[in-house]
């Protein structure tokens, strides 16, 4: 009993903070973190950590060596001799703190294309789930179109049978009714596969078996140019762009400084003679370097600077998506609002040709004509609803406003 309490109140309280239209914000949080790209650039981040403390460990490790002899000397006889070595590499000055660095930036910039990754999640969510709703909206209008026809077709008939119309209205009006099924088929089919669609990329979100009807779009609070520039300051493909270009631009120091090679000092010990000669010592030793590493070092100046091309071209890949999103979210907003109007122009005209035709005033073909006007009326302006509601949520998502949070 108690967890069916538990579940009606999750379920009261997912509905409640469910915005018109969307799906609940847990379930979308849900789907997201489940989507594949979403979990793989989570486990990039566990990479990134692992790399960052290797470079913080360095690379140099202790080494082990030793030997063996037996050696024979003429009239003194045979000695056992033995020498053993420890050593390990010493990383130069200013090496650790390069090697920090480099590895708390690559840490950001996996953190950042994670972020990215569940924004990119975000935005196919948002395109499949207004596909959905808006294909679903499509049929509804076709539906209706179906039933308006039918309803005019049985009023034909009965006006044939009263000998007040000809047979070939009631053709007509056949004819009129058969593409309005196909429309309302072909709808039908469309609302299954953008279902399909839907559930294939996000199968942990429960979709309910039928859409809600579209809401009306709305323009949020702070408008579209504040999240115009939100989409700027808010994004993360700069973000992992930026901590890329920071950690191969140290990688490339710490290429520059490796030039000079790190010492190895050691420990050595040795027995010569059957421990007759004994002793123990310090021993260092430093690799020469040559063009080996002076072309390790200019490879790496050369991909530090192909990274902060790389960054420049983000800003501008997000500078564009910025004012694009703006563009789009206005002319979607401002397209729907002409066809509403252009939808309630029309019913209005639609029923002034009924009241006609009703008292023959009107020919059935000026009827139909305008049925068909007014069912692509209704169309389009689901069409339109559609695109304003898809754009709206897609600049709230780009500015960080849903579904994706700062935090």
């Amino acid at each position: 009993m108690k967890r069916l309490i538990l579940a009606l109140l999750l379920g009261i309280s997912q509905a409640a903070f469910a915005e018109p239209g969307l799906p609940p914000e847990a379930l979308v949080q849900t789907a997201l973190d489940a989507h594949p790209s979403v979990e793989a650039a989570k486990a990039r981040i566990g990479v990134a950590e692992a790399e960052a403390r290797a470079l913080k460990s360095g690379p140099h490790e202790f080494s082990v060596s030793g030997s063996y002899i037996s050696r024979s000397v003429d009239r003194e006889g045979r000695y056992n001799e033995y020498d053993a070595t420890l050593s390990r590499g010493i990383r130069l000055p200013g090496k650790s703190r390069l090697d920090r660095k480099a590895g708390e930036f690559g840490i950001s910039a996996a953190e950042n294309r994670w972020e990215d990754a569940k924004h990119q999640a975000a935005l196919l969510l948002s395109e499949l789930w207004w596909g959905w709703l808006g294909a679903n909206a499509e049929a509804s209008v076709d539906k209706q179109g179906v039933a308006n026809l039918e309803q005019a077709l049985a009023g034909i008939k009965r006006r044939v049978e009263l000998r007040d119309a000809a047979q070939l209205e009631a053709d007509q009006a056949e004819a009129a009714l058969g593409n309005a099924r196909l429309m309302a088929t072909q709808s039908q089919g469309r609302v299954a596969l953008a279902k399909a669609r839907l559930q294939a990329q996000f199968p942990s979100m429960t979709v309910p078996e039928t859409p809600e009807e579209l809401p009306l779009p709305e323009i949020p609070a702070m408008g579209f140019a504040a999240m115009r520039d939100q989409v700027i300051e808010r994004s993360h493909e700069i973000g992992a762009a930026q901590a890329e270009a920071d950690r191969l631009a140290t990688l490339s120091e710490r290429a520059r400084r490796d030039r000079w090679a790190d010492p190895s000092v050691g420990l050595r010990a040795f027995s010569e003679r059957d421990g007759a000669e004994r002793g123990a010592g310090v021993i260092v030793s430093m690799p020469i370097g040559g063009g080996h590493r002076k072309a390790v070092a200019e490879r790496s100046a050369s991909e530090a600077t192909a990274a902060m091309a790389e960054l420049s071209a983000v800003r501008f890949d997000v500078q564009e998506m910025a004012d694009g999103d703006f563009a789009r979210a206005s002319a979607a907003w401002d397209s729907w609002v002409r066809s509403r109007e252009g939808m309630k122009a029309q019913v209005a005209a639609v029923l002034k040709m009924r009241r006609g035709y009703d008292l023959a005033a009107m020919d059935l073909s000026d009827l139909l004509l305008a049925e068909r006007q007014t069912h692509d009326a209704f169309r389009a302006e689901a069409i339109a609803r559609t695109e304003a509601l898809r754009a709206i949520t897609q600049i709230r998502i780009d500015s960080h406003n849903l579904w994706i949070s700062e935090e």
